[in-house]
């Protein structure tokens, strides 16, 4: 992707959530989002629904541990527009005890990777049907 598109991207991205975006930025080719964890469904609902954007597929979510960091996790989603042959980075932290909202309600495939990323990382979601 270019630049310039992704630049338009981080415009309407940046039109469509407004104050939940905490910070951006381009890296590895991919616009790279991170977000308020009480936002995350609104977010990735708002990517999935609004027209400008498409984001209708979700590809992985996984974490990454910063242990000297007092919200020692990054809980990371990669979205996929195929309409619009674009890619999101959304990320956001979080503790070993607070736990994340779960995006099964915005897609199901979710299931699963929370589950990983539970098992991998310790990492809760609160509404998940069955993290075990």
């Amino acid at each position: 992707m270019t630049s310039a598109n992704l630049d338009t991207l981080g415009v309407s991205v940046s039109g469509a959530l407004g104050s939940a975006i905490v910070k951006s930025s381009v890296a590895f080719g991919e616009l790279t989002v991170v977000v308020g964890r009480d936002d995350i469904v609104k977010v990735l609902t708002t990517l999935r629904d609004d027209p400008a954007l498409l984001f209708e597929v979700l590809i992985d979510i996984c974490g990454v541990d910063y242990p000297e960091r007092a919200e020692r996790f990054d809980v990371v989603y990669h979205l996929l527009s195929p309409r619009k042959n674009q890619r999101i980075r959304v990320k956001l932290t979080t503790d070993e005890h607070t736990p994340v909202a779960s995006a099964i309600p915005v897609f199901p495939a979710a299931n699963w990777y929370e589950r990983e990323t539970y098992d991998m990382y310790g990492i809760l979601f609160s509404g998940h049907p069955h993290l075990r």
